[in-house]
């Protein structure tokens, strides 16, 4: 890969940016120097939990100057989806943050466990056996099982703890269902990104932390790909995968050194 072909990336955010609300480097530093590259960037997530307008004001107070138009995330994605199948909206079984929850509140969608259109699962620190049930008793009884995104785990400053693709795990094994997923590594969000940047998929460069999503599907929408040791993937982890990443480094710090160089 020639760095010096790269005129946009698309960023995961959670363990590569910051661990909850630690930030990952100096960010406001690192972004000021993608401005100077004339770099576009887009904030691609997998996490549910905030909507569009709460990752702009996170962003923010990060030091990262960002655009709506920035953001996309799995439950934007699933939401987009939805409102596709039923544009004018309905009720819905949702497991998820308040991030979620308004996100599909905005399409049209209220929460209800009264013959909604579909279960959605995504990253709900509130799980509880009530709600497992509740859903389990929906699936089994037909309604359709939507996730927002697989990811099992979930960076924090203590460690990896469960995330969204745990609590999918926990209701598929109880339905015998397996959920259809909108977040990465399918291609909805990687799509809506580079027709937002407008740049050629070979010319935005796909960073995250997680081979089985981030990585995986960036390669999936033929763009190179760099994954970064700060989150989840380990070195040995990254060094393994196939088709190997373009790219295997440190941090993010490292990969704006190396845009500036060139090399």
């Amino acid at each position: 890969m020639d760095l010096k072909s790269i005129r946009a990336l698309i960023l995961d955010m959670d363990g590569v940016l910051w661990r909850t609300d630690e930030p990952i480097g100096d960010l406001p530093a690192l972004f000021a120097c993608f401005d100077e590259l004339g770099l576009k960037c887009i904030f691609a997530t997998n996490n549910s939990s905030l909507t569009v307008e709460q990752y702009v004001d996170k962003l923010t107070a990060f030091g990262i100057p960002a655009q709506p138009w920035q953001i996309v995330t799995s439950g934007t994605a699933t939401a987009d989806y939805l409102h596709e199948k039923h544009p004018d909206g309905g009720k819905l079984y949702i497991l998820g943050a308040d991030g979620l929850h308004q996100t599909l509140e905005a399409h049209g969608f209220t929460h209800s466990d009264e013959s909604p259109l579909a279960v959605v699962v995504g990253f709900d620190r509130g799980i509880n056996y009530d709600k497992l049930t509740t859903a389990t008793l929906l699936i089994r009884g037909g309604v359709p099982f939507i996730g927002t995104n697989p990811d099992h785990t979930f960076p924090s400053p203590q460690g990896l703890v469960p995330g969204a693709g745990a609590v999918l795990a926990a209701i598929q094994a109880a339905t015998n269902v397996e959920p259809l997923i909108f977040g990465k590594p399918q291609p909805a969000m990687f799509e809506r990104a580079i027709e937002r940047l407008g740049i050629a998929p070979q010319e935005t460069l796909v960073v995250g932390d997680r081979l089985e999503t981030d990585i995986a599907g960036g390669q999936a929408a033929a763009c190179p790909t760099a994954v970064v040791l700060t989150g989840v993937a380990t070195r040995s982890q990254a060094s393994q995968w196939s088709p190997a990443p373009d790219l295997i480094l440190p941090d993010l710090t490292t990969l704006a050194d190396k845009l500036q160089h060139g090399s």
